[in-house]
């Protein structure tokens, strides 16, 4: 299914009445028909909740839960709702919400190549998560049909987004990692790398192999993986040096296993962009005599560029997948709408924007702390009023649909694919995904059948249990909420 298709089909989804809801999300998975479903009554939920959440396995874990009505004030559980917590990816709520009011559903973002005269071409990127080398292609095709051959310098100007690309407060094991790749002007690729691990004879170190091969040159690999007898059990650790480009690889794999995957950030994204479009240019003929990373351009001259899908489609790879580098994109792209001041961090200003927003959408500014746009760090905290009070301000917005498109639906897609299979919630809740170690979190909207739309958010901290465990309590809360009636 393309993914203008897909947004079709989710707007659809999120514009018709509940039953049609229903039909829909059967339409695009198959979500099993789910008989004999209970009912409770509102009166009945607190009991039904508080036993699930003080089974003895949880006597040590905190919970946070605030559950609502959609279109009034009307509390039907809380608990420990004012209090904060860490939410990990809840926080993408915060970012997509205020992305959306500040710059619309429309809003593209534009990489532009200038003609600076002489054979020297400048590459201007404005962050665009969604650029990869299908758009350094069509780049160079552009050139192309304007009879360029030769590029005399190359110039890659990475300077719309000013500050570090990582948070200094993400976790060496996240940035290391696909998931915590660095944000910058030129991204391709979303600034991730895969790294296969397969299996070889008996005795033998795993063979790897990368997604692009030209990374095998930029990368010093110490490979201590072994490939050990069939059947027998098997791991891979990939890990990358603190001081450079040194991949660490251990562990072993049966011979008759699959291969292991890995996403690895890569180590210099700029260079990595300069990479990539030198070879994309070679294949449409056209050769590059010198590349330079430089900030410094009038940029008078656009001679090709490229545009993002428009923000309502990057939304929905943000929330559905939880895709953190989008969420990083975004939150800075929101600088443009404060004056620049020359080296001044463009996250800072972006979160800035988000908290203007939120006030403007009447989330308390004391109901949470933001320090990132993805929720990587741990340094952000809220409490599950903040998450609900965004929540019920966006669903009223003219940009309702919109937002609540861009969210997972339970047992259809992205992040609650494979959650509330087979029970009463299933195709009837819109819900952002939250995870960490010791954290579980799950906020958004339920269209319960028998009861008036309702908003919600659950948050699991200092867990010792696995992650599984606690989706499944979270779970359970939820399909509660599904059967709901009035009494």
């Amino acid at each position: 299914m393309s993914k203008k298709n897909y947004f079709s089909l989710i707007l659809l989804f999120v514009s018709i009445n509940i039953g049609s809801i229903q039909k829909i999300a059967k339409a695009q998975t198959p979500v099993p028909e789910v008989t004999n479903i209970k009912s409770i009554c509102p009166a009945q939920l607190s009991s039904a909740i508080n036993t699930i959440i003080n089974h003895p396995q949880f006597s040590r874990v905190r919970w946070g839960i605030l559950i609502k009505t959609l279109s009034s004030e009307k509390i039907l559980y809380s608990q420990d709702s004012q209090k904060y917590f860490i939410s990990a990816s809840n926080m993408k709520l915060f970012t997509t919400a205020a992305a959306l009011q500040k710059l619309g559903a429309d809003f593209r973002i534009r990489t532009s190549i200038y003609d600076e005269g002489n054979g020297v071409l400048r590459v201007v990127g404005r962050g665009d998560p969604s650029f990869k080398n299908a758009q350094l292609t069509i780049l160079s095709k552009q050139l192309y049909t304007q009879g360029i051959r030769q590029i005399n310098q190359l110039i890659a100007d990475d300077s719309y987004f000013q500050g570090e690309v990582v948070n200094s407060s993400w976790e060496w094991e996240d940035i290391q990692a696909d998931y915590g790749a660095p944000v910058n002007s030129l991204i391709v690729n979303e600034n991730a790398s895969t790294l296969t691990s397969l299996p070889q004879t008996i005795g033998q170190p795993l063979k790897i192999q990368w997604n692009d091969p030209t990374e095998t040159y930029h990368w010093k690999v110490e490979n201590n993986s072994v490939t050990t007898e069939a059947d027998k059990p098997g791991f891979v650790e990939v890990n990358r040096d603190l001081k450079g480009q040194i991949i660490r690889i251990n562990g072993q794999l049966a011979v008759n296993s699959q291969p292991d995957i890995t996403g690895l950030a890569v180590f210099d994204p700029i260079a990595n962009f300069i990479r990539q479009f030198r070879q994309n240019l070679a294949k449409e003929g056209i050769t590059v005599k010198e590349t330079v990373n430089s900030n410094l351009s009038k940029n008078d001259k656009e001679i090709a560029a490229v545009e993002s899908p428009p923000l309502a489609e990057l939304l929905i790879e943000t929330n559905v997948n939880s895709n953190n580098l989008y969420a990083e994109a975004l939150l800075r792209s929101l600088a443009i709408k404060k004056p620049r001041e020359k080296n001044q961090n463009t996250a800072d200003i972006g979160l800035r924007v988000v908290r203007e927003t939120l006030t403007q959408l009447g989330v308390e500014p004391e109901g949470y702390v933001i320090v990132d746009g993805s929720g990587l760090s741990r340094k952000n905290l809220t409490t599950p009023a903040a998450l609900v009070q965004v929540l019920q301000g966006i669903g009223k917005s003219p940009q309702a649909e919109v937002f609540r498109a861009s969210l997972p639906i339970a047992g259809v897609n992205g992040t609650l694919k494979n959650r509330f299979l087979n029970t009463a919630a299933a195709g009837m809740v819109q819900a952002k995904t939250g995870s960490m170690t010791g954290i579980s979190a799950l906020s958004g909207y339920m269209n319960a059948p028998n009861y008036e739309p309702l908003v919600f958010s659950i948050i699991v901290n200092q867990s010792e249990q696995p992650g599984k465990v606690m989706r499944t309590a979270i779970d359970e809360i939820v399909v509660l909420l599904a059967q709901l009636k009035r009494c």
